[in-house]
């Protein structure tokens, strides 16, 4: 099979836009992402988009809707909906489009507007990526769900509410770097420790906002990537897994098992493992969720989670750098554009062009997108093949 290449990446600014629509944003990300490549519209053979839907807007053909607007007129479009994983699925299928033959340059993207509606109607279409019959309509809440991991990776591991709050630390010090990030400021630790508690033991910094955005990547085979740009970003290794929706239906509540499954299998698939890795991007909506992620991709064994991120390890200037971009919880979480958020992180990495938060020469980098509780998970690893020497201000130049 052929070779996967990211050659342009780009997303809207995350935040509380009234004034846009998810046409707009999607826009927005579409531009940017054809900006320092060859790219035209009409190079396009195929699109795949992510989106739950929030709200209701345009459930039916909403991958038309917006590559329309973005002037794909014709291109086989389709929609993917897998909760928060959804454009990190739809990444994963337009890999597969490139590497079956059927696509020489495959649009890969995510869209989703989730401030428009009310704080209940929020409440519900999250919800919905939980089990419907024995959480959501005995109501159960999301933030609920992941208090339940967290007391049980606390019960398991001895676990500590200011371990927690050092994600919470971390990404905001990161987020305040990103100019896409919607809520880009710092926090303490006594902030994120003692602020107002959401749902035992997580606490508001704990939990990533209700978000706005829209994110696109764009795909070529190993035969058309030099017809477009001169950065070769390599999609090294593909993995993904599902699991029982319901957190109640697993036999772990302390860990993400379709996540185990992706990982190992992007490695393999890549021929790397976790001590490869130069930079990852995981799925942080509750500061747990980052925890395990470390668990589950292999940074440290089950149980040192806690300890790990209160090394410093997952700083920047740690030994894995872990969403500098500020992940959920300080970038934002607009549900069907996360997944492929996080590609255009990875991605201006390893191109050079992640500004203030550019890590030095990095190599490989992860990332993990997860859907509801661990009902779905992808990862992807992506590797530089550019000469660092040929990267000038942000933008590879030979």
């Amino acid at each position: 099979m052929r070779d996967a290449y990211v050659v342009g990446a780009g997303q809207s600014d995350f935040g509380a836009f009234p004034d846009e629509s998810y046409r707009s944003l999607f826009a927005t990300a579409f531009e940017h992402a054809l900006d320092g490549t060859a790219v035209e519209p009409n190079d396009v053979d195929e699109a795949v988009i992510g989106t739950l839907g929030v709200g209701g807007r345009q459930l039916g053909l909403s991958g038309p809707a917006v590559t329309e607007h973005v002037g794909l007129h014709g291109v086989p479009t389709t929609r993917v909906e897998n909760a928060c994983a959804a454009s990190g699925y739809a990444v994963r299928q337009g890999v597969q489009a490139i590497r079956s033959g059927m696509a020489d340059l495959v649009l890969a993207g995510g869209v989703e507007v989730m401030t428009d509606v009310s704080s209940d109607a929020v409440r519900y279409w999250l919800g919905v990526s939980g089990e419907t019959e024995w959480e959501r309509l005995s109501g159960t809440t999301f933030a609920g769900v992941y208090a339940q991991m967290a007391s049980a990776h606390m019960r398991e591991y001895g676990t500590t509410v200011d371990q927690l709050s050092h994600v919470a630390v971390k990404n905001h010090a990161n987020g305040a770097k990103n100019p896409h990030a919607q809520l880009g400021f710092e926090c303490s630790l006594e902030d994120a420790s003692s602020a107002p508690t959401v749902a035992d033991p997580l606490t508001l910094y704990h939990c990533c906002p209700t978000t706005d955005g829209a994110a696109a990547v764009l795909l070529a085979s190993e035969d058309a990537v030099d017809r477009f740009t001169d950065a070769r970003v390599r999609v090294a290794g593909v993995g993904a897994g599902s699991d029982r929706v319901g957190l109640f239906q697993r036999d772990t509540y302390s860990g993400v098992p379709a996540s185990r499954r992706a990982a190992e299998t992007a490695y393999e698939r890549a021929g790397a493992g976790p001590d490869d890795l130069d930079f990852a991007e995981v799925h942080d909506c509750f500061a747990i969720a980052e925890l395990m992620a470390y668990e589950d991709i292999g940074l440290c064994e089950p149980g040192e989670a806690g300890p790990y991120i209160a090394s410093g390890a997952t700083r920047p200037d740690g030994e894995t750098p872990v969403n500098t971009s500020g992940g959920l919880k300080s970038k934002g979480h607009p549900i069907g554009a996360t997944g492929a958020g996080q590609v255009v992180e990875a991605f201006d990495q390893l191109t050079g062009g992640a500004g203030d938060r550019q890590l030095d020469a990095p190599e490989v980098g992860l990332t993990h997108n997860v859907g509801g509780s661990g009902g779905a998970a992808v990862v992807h690893l992506l590797e530089r093949e550019h000469d660092w020497d040929d990267v000038e201000d942000g933008e590879v130049t030979a």
